[in-house]
């Protein structure tokens, strides 16, 4: 996009609010059905961050994916659960929550580490000089391919383990 660096440094800065806000929404409310809205808008803020960065495919397919499919496959889940069941028998710490705590620790711990190992310096972003190269060369979902079977292989792997164990979560509290 071609936007003046004040309209530009703006647009980040409220993209960013909103994904805190987003976050913060999916985790602290209480509710689900507003835990799933919030994390739709999370999902809508990060593929404006794309298309911001010029990435127009990966937005589209953020909105088409995750927006479109996942997010509402768990509104429906939510709402087609059985939401008058009160928790009446409420521990507040099990085993499994020793469990669930330590695998999410750890997955936080390897997030941080990828994140801090990952060479960002090395990442080109696009405008319309490289654009022009790169249509010679490649185009640009082939390149995201390229980049995501080889630069970027361990941070893919990583989240298609957390969409997996997401999938296992859902399917187990659907058969409750």
């Amino acid at each position: 996009m071609d936007l003046s660096e004040p309209i530009y440094d703006f647009l980040l800065v409220f993209l960013g609010l909103g994904l805190i806000l987003g976050g913060l929404g999916v985790v602290l409310l209480t509710n689900p059905i507003y835990s799933a809205f919030s994390l739709g808008f999370l999902l809508v803020c990060i593929s404006l961050f794309y298309i911001l960065s010029n990435s127009y495919f990966v937005a589209a397919a953020q909105l088409l994916i995750y927006v479109g499919a996942i997010n509402v496959l768990i509104l429906f889940a939510v709402m087609f659960m059985n939401g008058s069941e009160d928790y009446k028998d409420l521990n507040l710490w099990t085993v499994g929550n020793g469990v669930t705590s330590l695998v999410c620790t750890s997955i936080f711990v390897l997030l941080i580490t990828i994140i801090l190992d990952t060479s960002w310096y090395g990442i080109i972003w696009t405008t319309k000089a490289n654009q022009i190269i790169e249509q010679d060369l490649i185009s640009n979902s082939q390149q995201l391919g390229i980049h995501l079977s080889t630069d970027f292989f361990l941070s893919f792997e990583f989240i298609s383990i957390i969409l997996l164990v997401a999938l296992i979560g859902a399917i187990a509290v659907a058969r409750q």
